[in-house]
């Protein structure tokens, strides 16, 4: 006969997540390496501190913050009921009743609604967390108790907030090819979540999103290419919600590209301080990472779009290398990413041509309207190629079959016409043309210098908290 596995992590993201949450707090490779006995002292672990939070008073800091995070996950359990009783001791038994093995002959064995493995234990929406809205009765046959949870993914499912980025009201977990990101996301959010505990999320750096945990982990993956999902919900009582964003695989191609390459390390690091909003509690380095996250919904940032923005904002001061760097990032992302093969130079050159040819900033405003815009790019590269042959232009001019790709209803035609912009931006630049109506902060120059020899990824969730503690320190 087989080893029966103690644990196993299942493709059900919640799951899969705590179950990597109990095999780094266990230490142990994986969740296939996780013994009973590991088991046994999770379960001990996930009392005490299940019990430490529900009988938590209200100002007891981090115990009753990570009770905000079990209310939020689990809106309906014994841990969490509004009339749950305030003695540890009288609450004991219903917290370790859910977690302790099958008892013998306790009823009809079905499959684990998880992993498969038999188990005569059925639970229902009060102990698992992502059910429907409040608007749906019931998710269950009639006459079934609940969902058949075997001992290992009862706990996996209650370890769930160790393993995940947790605020006080909603988490996110990663699903990864790459087991290696999952364990090391994991960890890390083990360390944070035993701060949370300690500290509340008060005491927590703000701004740190799970997406600069993500690429932390993603930063060192062994193929090189992972595609990454984050799965970010609330569940209770009143809307739980669910959102899904994603990576492309070729994520982390792009991140040891960037990392390995001082221009391109110059341009994040630009890309980060555009981004950083310390007044509104939000950190560049999160900001710059949520941009490598594509919503399920198509209603994220995406970074071509960003780098766009400010590239064409006539406010922004880029110096002639902060531009170029923050063009060769986008190019970089569009060949690395997206897989595009580009070759803009010539188009790029004609709509230069015609807009320092006029020596004012009214042929750039027309282009900076037009740039993104199929129908009125193609109108303005017509004027464009029409002036300059009419004034006897001597170097051969791009012509409409350069221009198709921008402008017709092609795959990536969007993502080009934002390439184009950054390399007509830089070459105007070059050429002495004002693209905006502020000079470059010599002191940021040097600044940017500084952090380019740095790794472009280098500072992660944990830094960033190590920081702020010597900071408060």
């Amino acid at each position: 006969m087989g080893t029966v596995t103690a644990l196993v992590a299942s493709g059900h993201p919640l799951q899969r997540a705590g179950a990597w949450a109990v095999a780094v707090i266990a230490e142990r490779d994986g969740p296939g390496r996780v013994s009973a006995a590991d088991l046994d002292a999770m379960a001990s672990v996930l009392v005490a501190d299940v019990l430490a939070a529900a009988t938590a008073p209200k100002d007891s800091g981090g115990r009753y913050d990570w009770w905000k995070v079990l209310f939020a996950l689990y809106p309906n359990s014994k841990a969490t009921h509004s009339k749950r009783p305030s003695d540890p001791n009288v609450l004991r038994p219903d917290i370790e009743r859910l977690f302790a093995p099958d008892a013998p002959q306790s009823g009809p064995v079905r499959p684990c609604t998880f992993c498969g493995a038999g188990t005569a234990v059925v639970w229902a929406k009060s102990n698992l967390p992502l059910y429907d809205t409040s608007k749906a009765l019931n998710t269950l046959p009639p006459g079934v108790p609940g969902w058949p949870v075997c001992r290992g993914c009862r706990i996996a499912m209650w370890a769930l907030p160790y393993g995940a980025w947790v605020t006080a009201g909603s988490a996110t977990v990663l699903s990864c090819q790459e087991e290696g990101a999952e364990r090391e996301f994991a960890r890390r959010n083990v360390r944070r979540a035993r701060r949370v505990m300690q500290a509340g999320f008060t005491g927590m750096p703000a701004g740190a999103r799970p997406e600069l945990v993500v690429l932390a982990a993603l930063r060192d993956a062994t193929d090189g290419l992972c595609a990454t999902t984050l799965w970010s919900f609330k569940n209770d009582n009143q809307e739980p919600w669910l959102r899904v964003t994603r990576t492309r695989r070729a994520v982390p191609a792009f991140l040891a590209t960037v990392d390995g390459n001082a221009p391109l390390r110059c341009g994040w690091h630009l890309l980060r301080r555009a981004l950083a909003r310390p007044d509104a509690g939000k950190s560049g380095a999160s900001e710059a990472a949520r941009l490598l996250f594509e919503a399920e919904d198509g209603r994220s940032r995406p970074l071509l779009g960003q780098l766009h923005r400010l590239l064409a904002d006539p406010d922004g001061a880029w110096s002639v290398d902060d531009r170029e760097a923050l063009v060769r990032l986008a190019f970089t992302y569009a060949e690395e990413v997206f897989g595009m093969e580009t070759d803009l130079e010539p188009v790029a050159t004609l709509i230069a041509d015609w807009i320092a040819q006029d020596g004012s900033r009214g042929r750039l405003a027309e282009y900076r309207r037009a740039a993104l815009n199929d129908y009125q790019l193609g109108a303005l590269m017509v004027k464009a190629y029409t002036r300059l042959q009419l004034d006897g232009n001597k170097t051969p001019l791009a012509g409409p079959e350069l221009w198709k790709p921008l402008i017709g209803r092609q795959p990536r035609a969007w993502e080009q016409r934002m390439l184009l912009f950054a390399l007509v931006s830089v070459m105007l630049q070059r050429r002495g043309v004002a693209i905006s109506g502020k000079e470059p902060d010599p002191q940021q120059e040097r600044e940017i210098e500084e952090l380019a020899e740095q790794p472009a990824f280098g500072v992660d969730a944990e830094d960033e908290y190590d920081a702020y503690e010597m900071e408060r320190a």
